[in-house]
C-alpha cells in the first residue's frame, strides 16, 4: 500500500515504493529490450545499447509522441516531472504500452532549492537516491570531457608563452596557435550552484613561477550549461558526437580565428570520456512503467531537453512516448519545437501544458513564494479572481503551442488544497480559447488520479496537426531572435549590447555559423527577461547582452537579461536536510 503524500515526504514515499519495485531485467522486458540491448548497472538501474535497438527496429513505425511543457513557474517549480510521471502512470492504467524520457538531475538544484526532478507524491521515478546523486555517471563524464578542453587550452597558453616557435614545435609537434587570452569562450564547469566561481583569476604564479600556469580571467558554469551536455542532447550516434566534439569553439586567436577542440587535438580524448554516457539510462515509475533518462541541460541556460536518442528509442518501443521540456512553453517548448524537432526530424502528436492553481495565483497578484519559507496564506485560501487573472499567462502559452501547429492539452496539476471553483475557472478560461483540459490528481493518487489526463492526451494524439517551425535557418540571425522575442515572449522588440552586435555580425558573415539554430538564454520566472514581471508583461524590450557560439551543438546562444550560466546557492539550501542513516546506509532527505 503506497504512503499518503499528504502525510509523507517524497523521499519517504520513494523509499517505501522501492521495496516493491521491479528489477532492471523486468523493466527492460516491459520496455521490449533484448538481453543484449540491456546493460544492467546493479539490480534496479541500467543503460541501453541504443544502436542495437534502433538497428533492430528501424522499420517499425513510431508510437505517439507527447511533449510536456508548462506555464511560467513559481520558484518552486510547476510539476512538469510529476505530471510526466503521472501521465505515464495514467496511460499504464489504461493498458497502454508507454515510456517516458526525462533529464538527469543536476547536483546544483538537488542540493539547493528545486530538488532532483524525479516527480513527487505518487507520481515519481525510482530509485530516488541514485537518480539524484550521480546516477550512472553521465554528468561526471561531461565534466571530465569539458574540463579536459580547458586543460588543453590553459596548458597551451602557458607553453606558447614559455617557448619560442622552434622550441614549441619540437616539444609539442604543433605549430603556435597564438591564442588571445582575452578572447576565451569557455570556462570550467562543476555540478553545483556556486556563485563564488562565476568570475575568477587562474594561473597565479606560485612556488614554480611561470610553470604554475597562465594568469588570466576565467569562470565556472554549472555542468548542465556545458556545450558537451548540449551535444549529448542532440547527437544521434557516436560518429555524430565525435564530429560535433571537434567543432567546439574554445577561444579565438589574436587575428580573430576560432580555436576549436580539434585545433587543440583534444576532441578525441573528450569523446573517449563520453562513450558510455551516449547510452541512455533506464529506471521506472513507482507504478512500474519504464523511464529513460538521458542528458540534463537546463532550459533557461541551455536546450532543456532529454536526448534525441532517448526519444528515438521510446518511440520505437512504445505505443505512447512522453518526453519533457524544461520550464515553460516560452523556453523549453520553444527549444523542443525549433531545435530538438528540427535536429531529430521527429514531430509531436500532442503537447501538454501543465498549470497549477498556485502558479496561476502568483501570476494573478499573490505574493511570490520563497523557497524554504512558509507559503503565504493566499495560497491556502480560495481566490478565484487571482486565478482568473493568472490565466492570462496560461492562455499566452496555449497560443505559443498553437503557433507550432499543435492543439495543446492543459493539465491542471491539482492539489488537495485547490477548490472546485478555482479549478472550474481554469477550465472555463482554457476551453474558451479552444484548448482541451484535464484535471489530474496524480500527485495524490498516482495513475488512478490521472485517468482523465491520459484519456484527454489519447484523444489529442488522434487529431491531425500542422506542425511548422517558427523560423528557417537561412533567415538572418537578428530576424530569428526578434521572432522568438516578439512572437513567443511578447516583447515589443530587441536591443543589443555592442558586444552582442559584434558577435552577431561575425557569425552572420560565416555561412556555416549563420545557419545554426538559436538556443536562447533567459530567465524562466517571467515571459520577459526580468524575473520580477509576472503574468503577461507589456511594453518591454528584450535586451541581449552577449552571444555565445556552440559550434559543436550547432547553436547560436543569445544571452538575455542578467541571467548567468552559474546559478547561486540559496540561504536555505536542501543539503542542510540531507543525511545518511549510518546503520542502514540509506540516504534521507533528498527530494
Amino acid at each position: 500500500m503506497a504512503l499518503d503524500p499528504t502525510k509523507h515526504k517524497d523521499w519517504e514515499i520513494a523509499e517505501e515504493a522501492e521495496t516493491r519495485m521491479l528489477t532492471i531485467y523486468e523493466i527492460g522486458e516491459k520496455l521490449g529490450l533484448t538481453k543484449e540491448e540491456l546493460l544492467p548497472q546493479g539490480h534496479y538501474i541500467g543503460k541501453i545499447d541504443f544502436q542495437k535497438v534502433l538497428a533492430r527496429l528501424k522499420d517499425k513505425p513510431n508510437g505517439k509522441y507527447v511533449d510536456v511543457t508548462a506555464i511560467t513557474p513559481t520558484p518552486l517549480g510547476e510539476g512538469k516531472s510529476t505530471s510526466t510521471m503521472g501521465l505515464v502512470e495514467g496511460l499504464g492504467k489504461l493498458g497502454k504500452k508507454v515510456s517516458a524520457a526525462i533529464r538527469q538531475p543536476s547536483g546544483g538544484p538537488t542540493m539547493n532549492i528545486k530538488g532532483s526532478a524525479a516527480g513527487g507524491g505518487l507520481a515519481q521515478c525510482i530509485p530516488l537516491t541514485p537518480f539524484s546523486l550521480g546516477f550512472t555517471g553521465d554528468i561526471n563524464a561531461i565534466m571530465n570531457a569539458h574540463n579536459l578542453a580547458m586543460v588543453a587550452l590553459t596548458s597551451r597558453l602557458q607553453h606558447e608563452r614559455n617557448y619560442d616557435d622552434e622550441q614549441l614545435e619540437r616539444l609539442s609537434g604543433m605549430k603556435r596557435i597564438d591564442i588571445d587570452p582575452t578572447k576565451v569562450e569557455m570556462g570550467f564547469i562543476m555540478d553545483f550552484a556556486c556563485q563564488a566561481l562565476r568570475n575568477i583569476i587562474i594561473g597565479i604564479d606560485g612556488v614554480n613561477g611561470k610553470t604554475d600556469g597562465f594568469m588570466m580571467k576565467s569562470k565556472f558554469g554549472i555542468a548542465v550549461s556545458s556545450e558537451v551536455m548540449a551535444i549529448l542532447a542532440v547527437a544521434t550516434s557516436l560518429k555524430d558526437m565525435r564530429e560535433r566534439m571537434g567543432k567546439i569553439v574554445v577561444a579565438y586567436t589574436k587575428k580573430g580565428k576560432p580555436v576549436t577542440t580539434e585545433d587543440l587535438q583534444v576532441a578525441g580524448a573528450m569523446t573517449a570520456w563520453m562513450v558510455d554516457a551516449l547510452k541512455p539510462s533506464l529506471m521506472q515509475t513507482i507504478e512500474g512503467q519504464p523511464v529513460i533518462v538521458h542528458a540534463g541541460p537546463f532550459a533557461n541556460i541551455a536546450i532543456g531537453q532529454s536526448s534525441i536518442i532517448a526519444d528515438q528509442i521510446g518511440l520505437k518501443l512504445s505505443d505512447y512516448h512522453v518526453t519533457e521540456s524544461g520550464f515553460a512553453a516560452d523556453i523549453g517548448f520553444e527549444k523542443f519545437w525549433n531545435l530538438k524537432c528540427r535536429y531529430s526530424g521527429l514531430v509531436p502528436d500532442c503537447a501538454v501544458i501543465v498549470a497549477t492553481i498556485r502558479a496561476l495565483k502568483c501570476h494573478g497578484g499573490a505574493p511570490v513564494p520563497v523557497p524554504g519559507k512558509a507559503m503565504p496564506k493566499e495560497y491556502s485560501e480560495e481566490n478565484v479572481a487571482q486565478v482568473e487573472k493568472g490565466c492570462d499567462n496560461l492562455i499566452h502559452h496555449i497560443n505559443t503551442v498553437r503557433k507550432a501547429g499543435i492543439s495543446p492539452v492543459v493539465c491542471i496539476n491539482a492539489f488537495y488544497t485547490d477548490t472546485p471553483a478555482e479549478i472550474a475557472k481554469v477550465r472555463e478560461r482554457a476551453e474558451a480559447v479552444g484548448a482541451k483540459v484535464a484535471v489530474s490528481k496524480h500527485w495524490e493518487k498516482g495513475g488512478d488520479g490521472a485517468i482523465e489526463f491520459a484519456e484527454t492526451v489519447i484523444a489529442a494524439c488522434e487529431e491531425k496537426n500542422n506542425f511548422k517551425f517558427l523560423y528557417e535557418l537561412d533567415e538572418p540571425i537578428k530576424t530569428r531572435i526578434e521572432k522568438i522575442a516578439t512572437t513567443v515572449y511578447g516583447a515589443d522588440g530587441v536591443d543589443y549590447s555592442a558586444a552582442a552586435d559584434a558577435a552577431i555580425d561575425r557569425l552572420q558573415k560565416d555561412p556555416v555559423s549563420a545557419k545554426m539554430g538559436l538556443c536562447m538564454v533567459k530567465t524562466h520566472l517571467s515571459l520577459s527577461d526580468n524575473p520580477n514581471l509576472k503574468g503577461v508583461p507589456k511594453g518591454w524590450r528584450l535586451f541581449v547582452r552577449e552571444v555565445l557560439t556552440y559550434g559543436g551543438a550547432g547553436f547560436i546562444v543569445p544571452v538575455a537579461g542578467a541571467i548567468t550560466l552559474m546559478p547561486g546557492t540559496s540561504s536555505n539550501p536542501a543539503f542542510r536536510r540531507v543525511d545518511v542513516d549510518v546503520k542502514t546506509g540509506k540516504v534521507q532527505g533528498v527530494f
